[in-house]
C-alpha cells in the first residue's frame, strides 16, 4: 500500500511539473488535458485518475508554485510595522522574481487567465493585507476587496508588460507607487514607501516532526 501510495504521489507529481512547464510557454494558455498527458509521458486515463480536468489541475498548479513563496513574503511582511509598505514589498517581490524567473510569470498569467488571479491563497492574503491597512487608517479606500483587486489586477497587468517588454530597473517601484495613490496614499508618500529598501525575503524555518 505504501508503494502504491508513493508510486501515485510520484505521478501526480509529474503531471503537475509537466503542467507548470506548458503554463510558462507563450502559448501556455491553450494547453489541453492530451497536451499534458504528452509532456508527462502519462495516458489520458492516468491523468483522469489524479484530476478530474484542466480546472482541476491549474488550481493545483497554482497552489504548489505559489503556496512556498507566499509563505516566505507571508513571514517576511510580518516583519514590517507600516501596513502600507507590507502592500508595496509584496508587489515588488513578485515582480522581482517575474524579473529573475520568467517563466514563473507566463505561468501566473496563463493560470490566472482561467481562474483565480495568482490563485485563492494569494487572493485571500492580498486582501487581507489591505484590510490591515484600512483598519490602520493608513488607506482612503474603506473596501478591503476593491484593494485587493486594485492590487492584483494592477500586478498581473505589470507581469505581462514585464513579459512582453523591457521596462527600466525601477518598474516595480513605479507600479507599487501607482497601485499604493490608487488606494489613498499621499502621492509623496506613496513614492517613498515603494522606494525604501526591499528586505531579503524570509522563509520560515521547517517545522519539526514529532
Amino acid at each position: 500500500m505504501e508503494l502504491g501510495r508513493q508510486r501515485r504521489a510520484r505521478t501526480r507529481a509529474k503531471i503537475i511539473a509537466a503542467a507548470f512547464e506548458l503554463f510558462g510557454e507563450d502559448d501556455g494558455l491553450h494547453s489541453r488535458i492530451e497536451d499534458v498527458a504528452q509532456r508527462a509521458g502519462i495516458t489520458r486515463a492516468t491523468f483522469y485518475d489524479h484530476f478530474s480536468g484542466m480546472a482541476e489541475l491549474r488550481d493545483a498548479v497554482t497552489y504548489e508554485v505559489t503556496h512556498d513563496f507566499l509563505t516566505a513574503v507571508s513571514h517576511t511582511l510580518d516583519t514590517l510595522a507600516d501596513p502600507r509598505e507590507r502592500i508595496s514589498v509584496a508587489i515588488r517581490f513578485y515582480l522581482d522574481r517575474v524579473r529573475k524567473v520568467p517563466g514563473w510569470g507566463r505561468s501566473m498569467i496563463n493560470l490566472s487567465a482561467n481562474g483565480i488571479i495568482f490563485g485563492a491563497e494569494t487572493f485571500r492574503e492580498a486582501e487581507q493585507t489591505v484590510a490591515t491597512a484600512i483598519a490602520a487608517g493608513q488607506l482612503s479606500i474603506t473596501d478591503p476587496a476593491l484593494g485587493r483587486d486594485a492590487v492584483l489586477g494592477t500586478t498581473i497587468a505589470a507581469i505581462s508588460t514585464m513579459l512582453r517588454e523591457e521596462r527600466g530597473a525601477d518598474y516595480a517601484e513605479e507600479v507599487v507607487a501607482l497601485i499604493l495613490v490608487g488606494l489613498g496614499v499621499a502621492p509623496g508618500d506613496a513614492d517613498a514607501i515603494a522606494r525604501r529598501p526591499l528586505p531579503e525575503l524570509l522563509f520560515p524555518p521547517p517545522v519539526e516532526s514529532i
